[in-house]
């Protein structure tokens, strides 16, 4: 195949109207636009959610609430969850990932208390609370926070 013998998909490619140009095209005189008046102008028409100069719905309605952009969201593993790796693993992220106990690592990791730890792991994590750091600790691993 050459590039020369490239095809297009049937039906990816439309021919375009071919407006104002008299007999036959259906298209002529006003080019659909009909007779005058705003929408028949170049440039023409109004902007979304005008409503003709009367108060638009979505200014009408209260406004509430707050949307914090700067939000960091955890990916989140409990301690039970740790218990399905060998004695002595290093856990990280992307072992997490691996391992589909994590599906999206979204801002970082971060470990919770919840369940109980049987297995001695050294875990690198972006947070972690106390309570988890403490259960980590007292089986004999490792915490970093990175």
């Amino acid at each position: 195949m050459n590039l020369h013998e490239l095809k297009y998909n049937e039906g990816a490619r439309h021919t375009t109207k071919r407006l104002g140009r008299g007999q036959g095209s259906g298209q002529g005189k006003t080019s659909g636009k009909g007779h005058k008046g705003q929408n028949a102008r170049s440039g023409g028409g109004v902007a979304i959610g005008f409503e003709g100069g009367q108060t638009p719905f979505f200014k009408s309605m209260p406004k509430r609430g707050f949307s914090n952009f700067n939000r960091i969201e955890y990916a989140v593993v409990n301690l039970s969850d740790l218990n399905r790796f060998e004695d002595g693993t290093t856990v990280t992220p992307e072992l997490l990932k691996q391992a589909g106990i994590v599906k999206k690592q979204l801002d970082g990791v971060k470990v919770l208390g919840n369940g109980t730890l049987e297995k001695k792991v050294n875990v690198t994590c972006n947070k972690i609370s106390k309570t988890a750091q403490a259960a980590i600790e007292k089986a004999g691993g490792k915490v970093e926070v990175i």
